[in-house]
């Protein structure tokens, strides 16, 4: 996936009110409000001086032109917008780069299913039963190669954990997809001190019969792209 071009860079003055971000800006020194698009606590992303690049919108009738994209953490980037994860998500699903699922040949996006739900993507391949895919965008990593999801209580997550095990039950495939923004990590695992709730759902899916894929991306200031599956422990 492309990202919008050129990314201004900058230092991280303060996130605030889940949405807002301040930044001094590198080019001129000055110091811009951008939209957060990330609802969680962004623990360990949020610490003033942090480098983070902005992309810019054209849209008149935005507020907030300037949209939170990167940042660097520890010498690594890290995605953080979340809408990005569903894009490189799709892209790997449509070149068949995602393990497990590549011989399916029909991708849609945001398929209504459950209890008012949208299933992020649904596979469907003739003489195959359908495939719903659910992504979540994972950017915690509080020990050195470990990535965690989630980094904050997620009520909606458990939800869709359990519809895709009613999806399970009635014979389709249900694919719990998480795509790490940021490749200094080799294994996954659920922040169960976090949210012990969701922890619990997720046992519950794997039991059900639901699938776990975890990717890792290589990231650049020009492009995301999923790259390889690594290590999940639940």
């Amino acid at each position: 996936m492309e990202l919008p071009s050129p990314l201004l860079s900058g230092r991280l003055v303060r996130r605030y009110k889940r949405f807002f971000a301040d930044v001094v800006l590198d080019e001129d020194g000055t110091t811009v409000t951008a939209h957060c698009p990330n609802t969680g606590t962004m623990l360990g992303l949020c610490d003033p001086g942090l480098e983070v690049w902005l992309s810019r919108s054209d849209n008149p009738k935005r507020k907030l032109p300037l949209t939170w994209e990167l940042a660097r953490d520890g010498g690594h980037l890290v995605g953080i917008h979340p809408l990005r994860a569903n894009a490189v998500a799709g892209e790997a699903l449509e070149a068949g780069r995602v393990p497990g699922v590549s011989e399916y040949d029909s991708v849609k996006r945001e398929v209504r299913y459950g209890q008012g739900s949208r299933v992020d993507f649904l596979l469907s391949q003739e003489g195959a039963p359908d495939c719903y895919v659910e992504v979540k965008n994972v950017h915690l990593c509080r020990e050195p190669g470990l990535a965690e999801f989630p980094d904050a209580v997620t009520a909606r997550g458990t939800k869709h954990l359990k519809e895709l095990s009613s999806v399970v039950a009635a014979r389709e495939r249900a694919i719990m997809l998480y795509l790490v923004q940021r490749q200094d990590c080799e294994r996954f695992s659920v922040a169960r001190d976090i949210d012990p709730a969701y922890a619990k759902a997720l046992r519950m899916a794997l039991d059900a019969g639901v699938e776990v894929v975890c990717l890792a991306c290589s990231l650049s200031l020009e492009k995301i792209q999923a790259s390889h599956s690594i290590e999940f422990s639940v």
